[in-house]
């Protein structure tokens, strides 16, 4: 049977494309790919996540409320401890927001540490127990 096999990509949107991608690229580790016309996506492994950002014609093929600056939340598996992602949060002088915390993700119940991208986007790493 035909069906969904997984997620692909999502959409955020970013104020500054310079300072968006230094952030994906050294804070989480992405694979930044060039998408065209300037623009830049952010790869990890097989999930990527496509920007909308200044000088982008959206044209009509775009959410009802296009993604904006600011208004994505996101929550990204991390490979270690909920300690090892606060530590790493830390050395890039990122302050987590919230956590570590109980939360339910997709592989079920994780240990999750919030903090946000430089426009305000929430971002969370979550661990599961092996």
């Amino acid at each position: 049977m035909n069906g969904v096999a997984g997620l692909d990509h999502v959409i955020i949107g970013v104020s500054d494309w310079d300072v968006a991608t230094a952030f994906y690229r050294d804070v989480l580790g992405a694979e930044v790919v060039d998408a065209g016309a300037g623009r830049v996506a952010y790869r990890f492994g097989d999930i990527q996540l496509n920007v909308h950002g200044p000088g982008v014609d959206l044209s009509d093929n775009v959410a009802r409320l296009p993604v904006r600056p600011g208004n994505s939340d996101l929550c990204f598996r991390w490979a270690g401890t909920v300690a090892e992602a606060a530590e790493h949060l830390r050395r890039h002088g990122i302050t987590p927001e919230t956590g570590p915390v109980e939360r339910s993700g997709g592989r079920g119940r994780g240990t999750s540490i919030y903090f946000r991208d430089p426009d305000g986007s929430l971002l969370e790493f979550i661990t599961y127990d092996s």
